[in-house]
Order: structure tokens, then sequence, then C-alpha cells
């Protein structure tokens, strides 16, 4: 992350600027409606954003959630999008890290994500067996289901990952 970038929480008064950004991030699927919800208050939610120039270059979500009847507190990391031309210079980490950072603080052990383990890997998620998403994913995304532990924690207990309405649309947990 460059020395003029920061990061800091999202307002509704962003959502123009996060829907442009994910329409350039991911031309091919609709994450404005997900990203619209979420950061005007579609469940309790982490939202971050990294500016620079001014200009909003990067977001990332953190649903704050439990798993199944341990009410274990958890969040789901959802989504994650750099603006194409500030990708692969530590952004996506920062934003990322900075999200882990505020979740430690509020005792948060355990992050989920849906996603390429080539990438996640590489910020700490393994492949997650004993929490379950709230629907079955498809062999082809067999590893992409991650965890990752805060600050020490242990094993999480077994479940389904309770989360809001908002994410149990089905068309989210699909290719």
């Amino acid at each position: 992350m460059t020395a003029e970038s920061e990061i800091r929480k999202t307002t509704p008064g962003d959502i123009p600027a996060l829907e442009r950004l994910y329409r350039a991030t991911f031309p091919d699927e609709d994450l404005v409606v997900l990203v619209r919800e979420l950061v005007s208050g579609a469940g309790d939610v982490l939202s971050l954003a990294a500016v620079a120039d001014g200009a909003i270059a990067g977001h990332v979500a953190f649903t704050r959630c439990t798993i199944g009847e341990s009410g274990t507190r958890a969040a789901l990391l959802a989504p994650l999008a750099v603006v194409p031309d500030r990708q692969r210079q530590g952004l996506g980490r920062a934003l990322v890290n900075a999200g882990f950072d505020r979740l430690s603080e509020e005792s948060i052990p355990y992050v989920f994500v849906l996603g390429d383990p080539a990438y996640y890997s590489r910020l700490g998620f393994t492949r997650e067996d004993a929490v379950m998403p709230p629907y079955a994913l498809p062999p082809e995304w067999d590893g992409a289901w991650q965890s990752l532990r805060l600050r020490g924690a242990t094993s999480p207990p077994p479940g389904s990952l309770d989360l809001p309405p908002v994410w149990l649309r089905p068309e989210l947990w699909l290719p």
C-alpha cells in the first residue's frame, strides 16, 4: 500500500464508488446488490475501504456471524475487491489485515472465506472441513471453503456458519 493510502470504514455515501469498483473488478459477476446491502446495514458488517489519491481503490467486507449451536462468534470475509490498476501491490492484503486487527479487538476468533485457495492461503487461510457454509458447494470448488484463526484461537467447533439473510441466497454460493 502506498504512503498516500488510508483504510477507513465505509459509509452509505460510498455506495456509488463501491458499485463502480465492483463493476470494474468483476465485470462478469453482479456483486453490486450484495455490496449495496452490506454497506447499507443488511447484517452486522465491518466494511472497510482503501482510499488512494482521493478515490476508493479497494474494499473488503466482513459479516459478523456465529457457528451453529455453539453460538461461537465468527466472520465471513466477502467480498474483496481492488481496482485493476492497483492489484498486486499489497492493497488487498492491507485491507484484509486491517479487518483482522479490528475483528481481533472484538474477540472474534475465526474468519471464513469462499475463494481462490492460491490467493487466500497467502493471507493465512487453510481448508475448512469442520464448519460448513450455508449451502453445499460444487465439487469443482474443492478447497475453496477456508478459515483462519485469529490470535491463537483453537480449532472452531463443528457446525454450520449462521449468516444474516443477505447471505442466504443460493446464487451467492454457486459458480
